[in-house]
């Protein structure tokens, strides 16, 4: 699990007292007063809140405590949910060959190219992708959609044929699910 790093911008008195409870803390805390040191510093760190008093238009991961005073209780609170929607964030980013892929919003993209994908489209792309051996039509209708492998059905064949068109519609790509004589591949 990585270190979660809080960074506290521009606000001494708020970094001293959790400077102060920092043994009873599950994050890193430093402190940070200007923009370089704090682009600086957020380059190194891919889990890292930073809390401010006022809204700073230039920062991801930006905790703003606008209403104080608060109990302390309720701004550790604050910055533990903070963190898991980071964490959440980091973790639905998956990266498929040259494409990133977005498990959220249901996304492939590469640069500034997107495509809009079903879940069963993700959910294919993503147990294929997993796979280190091409994966048969039965495996794909047991594992992906559920079914039994007793019956007669197209269902895979179709689905992938039309994720591969639009792939090779949006990205140019006929490369990115291979077809093996034993099933379909992502190398």
């Amino acid at each position: 699990m990585s270190i979660q790093n809080l960074i506290i911008y521009k606000f001494i008195p708020l970094y001293d007292i959790l400077e102060e409870l920092s043994l009873n803390l599950n994050f890193k805390i430093s402190l940070i007063e200007d923009g370089n040191s704090l682009n600086e510093e957020t380059k190194n760190y891919n889990n890292y809140l930073v809390v401010s008093k006022k809204k700073y238009p230039n920062i991801i991961n930006q905790l703003v405590l606008e209403n104080k005073p608060i109990k302390i209780s309720k701004l550790i609170e604050k910055i533990n949910i903070e963190f898991l929607k980071i964490k959440f964030n980091i973790q639905s980013q998956v990266k498929v060959k040259k494409y990133s892929i977005n498990l959220n919003s249901r996304e492939m993209f590469i640069q500034d190219i997107k495509l809009k994908l079903t879940e069963k489209e993700i959910n294919t792309i993503t147990y294929l992708s997993n796979s280190n051996k091409p994966v048969g039509v039965e495996e794909l209708q047991k594992m992906v959609w559920g079914y039994q492998s007793d019956i007669e059905t197209h269902t895979v064949e179709t689905h992938i044929y039309r994720l591969r068109k639009k792939i090779l519609n949006t990205f140019n790509d006929n490369e990115f699910i291979i077809s093996k004589k034993n099933g379909y591949q992502i190398k």
